[in-house]
């Protein structure tokens, strides 16, 4: 089956170490997925690019086409990697910003997706801000996250050991992520020893 993975990037530079680590998320993702017989298909949002759009939503209550498309990706995605950057120990406001027209063009928008979080920041000191800020804003959008989630810091791109630890991280956080989008409207498993009910008898005949 084919499976729509949306990357929400909310990294300001270009690149950004929040663009590095949201497709390295994607990309775990999407080795992950085939090993449980479904094909990835990945669409990547970069919130930057709709940043003044954003703005005018939150004032007129109403997206620019392109915003709309962007939050269209998400809405229709079987799964969702979410990276921001850190600023005072948060999440960044363009990213807020973002899931906050998302809830208003949809409120139903995140209901029992599943969702991978991750941040980046210039100290270890603000990883705290994947279980204080983004697991309980997505926890209240109703999405299903991940027990994984993944930071990095500075020191975790470089170094002899530094790789191969963010890699661990990256690795186990998406393949959470994929079994959680595989079970995703699974087909039933029927007991061979439940009756077989009156009326599918019947529609059989």
């Amino acid at each position: 089956m084919k499976r729509t993975i949306a990357v929400v990037s909310a990294g300001l530079g270009r690149p950004s170490s929040s663009r590095l680590l949201a497709d390295r998320l994607a990309a775990a993702a999407e080795r992950e997925l085939p090993e449980l017989g479904d094909e990835a298909e990945v669409r990547v949002v970069e919130v930057r690019d709709h940043a003044h759009d954003l703005v005018n939503n939150l004032v007129s209550g109403y997206p620019a086409p392109e915003l709309r498309g962007a939050l269209e990706v998400v809405i229709g995605a079987d799964g969702l990697i979410a990276v921001t950057p850190t600023f005072a120990a948060s999440y960044s406001g363009l990213f807020k910003a973002f899931f906050d027209v998302l809830d208003m063009l949809d409120d139903n928008a995140l209901v029992d997706k599943p969702v991978l979080i991750g941040a980046t920041g210039g100290t270890a000191r603000h990883s705290l801000v994947l279980e204080n800020g983004m697991r309980p804003l997505f926890t209240y959008l109703r999405a299903v996250v991940v027990p994984t989630s993944v930071f990095a810091a500075p020191e975790d791109w470089g170094g002899a050991a530094a790789p191969d630890v963010l890699a661990r991280r990256v690795d186990r956080a998406a393949a959470e992520f994929a079994r959680e989008i595989h079970r995703r409207d699974a087909p039933a498993r029927r007991d061979p020893f439940e009756p077989t009910p009156f009326e599918d008898l019947l529609d059989a005949g």
